[in-house]
């Protein structure tokens, strides 16, 4: 590979508006020789306006428009172009920025190992956060639901602006409830808990509030750093202002992906505060498209993304491809990347639970033993069962309304793995028969 690989780097718009000129921006400072990168922007029929002020002011970057939502992988598919002359292809996620010396950092490692197939740096979150500690004493709501519940977090808010969606539920709390009235995820805490609000430009949190409810009247405590507030709920969900202290935390958003036996695809080190014991470079099972550089000789031999996927997971099942056809590829923690983690599609949105449940399954059926995807397949509807009784049942036997939509989702999800099942199914047989006839190749050699 020469000094210098030549390198495409990828960004996909979908009305990420200034967070996407900001990322395009970090490409064009990285440190590289300018003639020897190629800086694309994909718009996916946006309406922000961002390809039309790229193209009139940065002649340095190429401008797609690509007239319709191609979702991610098809954007990236698209502004790759035929990789003629190519060496590296770099995929940047419209809400992440990287350092100036991100690229050589990732380039090092594909010039040190020819069968390297992606190398994916450290993506933190993109400002640090502030720690608040919960304690809370618990009750049930009973008949049908018997968690020991503490208090419902329904939002936050920092200096004013709403951050509910950027709330980090660290640890303490039951995951997601339904709510039709939710601006960002709600959370029930199991008495006591962590969480994090992002800081502000300066480093603080000032002017920090929660929108908080319980079962009935309680007295609750916050810590947050040396600072304590008191806090009295009720069951009315009311905006509650806390004392901030300590010093914000560098997040990690993810050190590669480990890919789980059920099909669940983990960030290393999600969450985790940044204190180094991620900073080993490591060979990971995939990577995260929000950032991470490629080899363009191994996308020409096993092929792009699968644009069916259309959104989430589409990262992983080109990693586990390439991971079948004997590549591999490293985690390069001193490669730093900073993303705002969804700000395009809000985890735990509609959107968001129907593709990542669906394509984590469809990716699953791809790559695992038949028995194992037969299996998964039966756990997903014994969850579903879960939520219902959870969702449905509790509430009707509490005189309260249902709320159905997590099981809707859940089951439209499983309705799509099905109707996209069959094309899969195919897919994975041509790959197997592929690799076995390449084996062959290989043994006559």
């Amino acid at each position: 590979m020469p000094a210098h690989p030549r390198v495409r780097a990828v960004v996909v718009n979908y009305n990420g508006g200034a967070r996407a000129v900001q990322a395009v921006e970090s490409l064009r400072a990285l440190e590289w020789p300018p003639e020897r990168l190629d800086v694309v922007l994909v718009d996916n029929a946006s309406t922000d306006g961002v390809a039309s002020a790229l193209r009139s002011t940065r002649a340095d970057v190429r401008v797609i428009e690509a007239g319709a939502n191609l979702g991610f992988g098809g954007g990236c598919n698209l502004g790759m172009g035929d990789l003629a002359g190519i060496d590296l292809v770099a995929l940047l996620n419209p809400d992440a920025v990287v350092e100036p010396d991100w690229l050589w950092r990732l380039a090092q490692a594909h010039d040190a190992d020819p069968r390297l197939a992606g190398a994916c740096p450290k993506i933190l979150f993109d400002v640090p956060f502030v720690e608040i500690e919960l304690h809370s004493p618990t009750s049930t709501f009973g008949r049908g639901d018997h968690r020991p519940l503490g208090v419902l977090v329904s939002g936050a808010r920092v200096a004013g602006e709403d951050v509910s969606h950027r709330v980090q539920f660290v640890h303490g709390f039951w995951g997601p409830e339904p709510g039709a009235e939710q601006t960002g995820p709600r959370q029930w805490s199991a008495g006591n808990a962590l969480l994090r609000v992002p800081a502000l430009d300066d480093g603080s949190s000032a002017g920090c509030s929660l929108l908080l409810s319980a079962i009935g009247q309680r007295e609750i405590r916050l810590r947050c750093g040396d600072a304590q507030t008191v806090l009295h709920v009720d069951r009315h969900p009311r905006w509650h202002p806390l004392a901030v202290g300590g010093k914000p935390v560098e997040v990690i958003n993810s050190v590669g992906v480990t890919v789980l036996d059920d099909g669940y695809a983990a960030d290393r080190g999600w969450l985790q505060q940044d204190h180094g014991r991620w900073d080993e470079s490591v060979e990971v099972d995939a990577w995260s498209g929000a950032a991470v550089l490629l080899r363009a000789e191994h996308l020409r031999q096993v092929g792009r993304f699968d644009e069916t996927l259309f959104l989430y997971y589409e990262d992983v099942e080109l990693s586990l491809r390439a991971r079948r056809a004997g590549w591999h590829h490293v985690a390069v923690p001193q490669a730093v990347a900073r993303h705002v983690h969804s700000a395009t599609v809000v985890a735990g949105s509609r959107l968001h639970q129907y593709f990542s449940e669906r394509n984590r399954l469809l990716v699953l059926a791809s790559y695992a033993p038949a028995r194992s995807v037969m299996a998964m397949a039966a756990r997903f509807l014994l969850v579903t069962a879960s939520y219902a009784r959870r969702d449905g049942l509790a509430p009707l036997l509490r005189g309260v309304r249902p709320r159905w939509h997590v099981v809707r989702l859940r089951l439209a999800a499983l309705t799509g793995f099905a109707r996209a099942l069959p094309p899969t199914l195919r897919r994975r047989a041509q790959g197997e028969r592929k690799d076995v006839a390449n084996r062959s190749e290989g043994s006559a050699e």
